[in-house]
């Protein structure tokens, strides 16, 4: 399909979609990041945790836009690499697991979660923008363009806006306690993602120290 877009040809192809879609739909993994959000959101009122939803899906939307137009020249200026971005998203993450995991009932009940806090760190980035998305947003950026990628991330990010929002209904299937046992587990598996993200970073990081000498 040949679109003409601002004066330019812009060829719409079905493969080069797919090649773009699948891998952000696994690198964002939206369904695995269903049930961190149910945890970390549980204690909110329905408008609260809807409106937390699109600042989020938003704040992911902004950081990988900028990221794909200007990731690499941001990163050389500031003298990081995409390896340092993974370790420090990993770190925030196994935090906020460490903090859910130790933290009673009575702890939750006296200090609720602040969504005006969560909705750009966690939520926003790194769990639905996160350094494995970013990291194939400027491959993909680079090999098939910037709108065939944008179109990509913005239905990936209509995904994960449909399931936040809707995440209400799977709570409630799962009844209270449910809730709190899922969001504990969530916790934990976040806390092992966490270790991934700061392992991966750190072996690459020494690879690199290696070829580089």
């Amino acid at each position: 399909m040949l679109l003409l877009i601002d004066g330019a040809n812009f060829t719409f192809s079905f493969e080069n979609f797919l090649l773009t879609f699948i891998p952000l739909f696994v690198a964002i993994d939206a369904p695995g990041a269903l049930p961190i959000f149910i945890g970390l959101t549980q204690s909110f009122p329905d408008n609260k945790r809807r409106r937390l939803t699109t600042q989020a899906v938003f704040t992911a939307f902004a950081i990988a836009v900028v990221i794909m137009i200007g990731g690499q020249q941001i990163f050389h200026f500031l003298g990081i690499s995409i390896s340092d971005f993974r370790i420090a998203g990993g770190l925030i993450l196994l935090l906020i697991a460490i903090r859910d995991l130790v933290q009673s009932g009575a702890d939750e009940s006296k200090q609720p979660a602040d969504p005006e806090n969560i909705s750009i760190v966690p939520l926003g980035i790194p769990l639905i923008a996160g350094p494995a998305a970013l990291t194939t947003l400027l491959i993909l950026h680079d090999t098939y363009g910037f709108l065939m990628t944008t179109l990509s991330l913005i239905l990936n990010l209509v995904i994960v806006f449909l399931l936040f929002y809707f995440s209400e209904y799977m709570r409630k299937l799962m009844g209270p306690n449910g809730a709190k046992a899922i969001a504990k587990v969530a916790s934990l598996f976040m806390a092992a993602i966490a270790v991934m993200m700061i392992r991966v970073g750190i072996l690459d990081v020494i690879a690199q120290t290696r070829l580089s000498q």
